[in-house]
């Protein structure tokens, strides 16, 4: 979903003259890279084998292929309709990929396993197997399998803190962690449903495996992601709140993961509310949650944007960007044009540079932001210094790329043309007192100073010098 890290980390050699982090210092076993890495690799890939038997043993080899070929049908869609929510500032793929094994392993060999033996638990001891078969769906199964998805979420917030930095980032790690779970599900579903379909002589339309598939791929191929999403918004608020507000951080996961538990056991009982109980909760509720859950993501992908155009003003001002970068950094279709434009004319290496240039400027536009709330960390002067960093040396490739998708996005803006030059400005006028078109405005430049010039040498250099003055809260 990312076409590169929001946060760029160096070696501990220099490389092109950047500043260096140094060597960890005394590292617990845990912080070790082969743990961090192997360990949860090696428990996924467990995971995913035992929980590869379950299934097939309960499918059947054939059951099995037919279950995975039309389980596989939805993920692409939603996978690219989470990706389209990050686009503002991508997270690194690593994450994603995480989250979706972590769903269709981990979660679902504990769902398997954990709803199994609920089930049989209480069928033992109320000798009543259909009421355990039905208490089991309503209750046992929403709990434990949305705490199986939030631990996904819960895991990303605490080791990935830096990809995690608000709502968005929530709602994107827990949809696809929800998908993977989703995907193994429906394997074992529609892997059933085909082995009654042979046993029985099914086929066609009235089939048990085409009714299966209508309800789950046509019908709700976003259940389980929807639940999911409200424990990822829960998480997304406390990723918003101050380091202080310890009870804000922990209610409001809480909170969406109840939420989540409540929809889903809703979900689940919902044919147990008569014949029509299935349609009826699918249309008074799940229905008009997605489209609220739609419009509140889309709002807030929004007002990133918005964030990014008031932020990055402080940084053209102090020299670092270029005037018209802010607003072409702020809008979508600007940041599309500019890399179409440098892959046209440079090539696909221009491109992903500039692609690059754009999610470290949304990474520092939204670290100033949280700075300004109190909210950005003991370590922010080196953060925000390394994305300058970052910004800096691939300037060459950016600016001119996002200069154009400047030119061509920003609409017409009636200026009265002042008495003195303006530095930076596009189609700048030349008549006194008159008012013309100003084509290209991009937003409120500061008319006070001079930009300083941007012909230093390629490449990043630690010298302050060879920067421009930096103060970028000087109003």
């Amino acid at each position: 979903m990312a076409t590169c890290p929001p946060h760029p980390s160096y070696p501990s050699a220099p490389t092109d003259g950047a500043p260096t982090a140094g060597p960890l210092r005394h590292a617990h076993w845990w912080q070790r890279p082969w743990v961090r890495y192997g360990a949860p690799t090696t428990l996924l890939a467990i995971s995913g084998l035992v929980i590869l038997a379950l299934v097939r043993e309960e499918t059947g080899t054939e059951g099995f292929l037919v279950g995975l070929g039309l389980a596989l049908l939805p993920v692409p869609l939603l996978i690219a309709s989470f990706r389209w929510l990050d686009r503002v500032e991508p997270g690194p793929w690593r994450n994603l990929v995480f989250s979706f094994a972590w769903g269709a392993c981990a979660a679902a060999l504990i769902a398997i396993v954990a709803n199994s033996f609920a089930t049989r638990w209480i069928a033992t001891a109320t000798a009543d197997p259909s009421s355990a078969d039905t208490l089991g769906a309503t209750v046992i199964a929403p709990v434990v399998e949305e705490t199986a998805k939030a631990a996904a979420v819960l895991l990303v917030f605490l080791f990935r803190r830096r990809d995690f930095t608000g709502i968005v980032d929530g709602v994107v790690i827990a949809g696809v962690t929800a998908t993977g779970f989703a995907f193994t599900e429906n394997i074992l579903y529609l892997g059933t449903a085909f082995g009654t379909d042979q046993l029985t002589g099914g086929s066609g339309i009235a089939s048990v495996t085409a009714a299966t598939f209508f309800v789950r791929i046509i019908m709700s191929p976003f259940a389980h992601p929807l639940f999911t999403v409200l424990t990822g918004i829960g998480f997304g608020v406390a990723a918003l709140s101050a380091d202080r507000q310890h009870l804000r951080r922990v209610a409001f996961p809480l909170a969406g993961l109840l939420l989540a538990m409540g929809m889903h056991a809703m979900w689940n009982g919902s044919s147990s509310f008569g014949e029509y109980g299935f349609f009826a909760v699918y249309a008074a509720f799940m229905v008009p949650i997605f489209g609220l859950l739609t419009w509140l993501v889309i709002w807030t992908r929004q007002r990133e944007l918005r964030t990014v155009r008031a932020e990055l003003p402080a940084y053209a001002v102090a020299g670092w960007l270029a005037p018209a970068e802010p607003y072409a950094l702020g809008s979508m279709r600007a940041r599309r044009i500019a890399r179409q434009y440098a892959r046209r004319h440079a090539g696909k290496t221009a491109a992903r540079e500039v692609a690059r240039y754009e999610a470290y400027a949304t990474s520092l536009a939204f670290l100033r932001h949280r700075a300004r709330r109190g909210r950005a960390g003991p370590d922010f002067a080196v953060r925000e210094m390394e994305l300058l960093a970052a910004l800096w040396r691939r300037r060459e490739a950016a600016r001119p790329a996002l200069d154009h998708a400047a030119r061509i996005t920003a609409p017409p803006v009636p200026v009265t043309a002042p008495p003195w030059p303006m530095p930076g400005a596009y189609g700048q006028g030349h008549t006194h007192g008159h008012t013309y078109d100003h084509g290209h405005a991009y937003g409120q430049i500061p008319a006070y100073g001079q930009i300083p010039a941007y012909g230093h040498p390629a490449g990043y250099a630690p010298q302050p010098t060879q920067y421009p003055a930096y103060n970028p809260y000087r109003s």
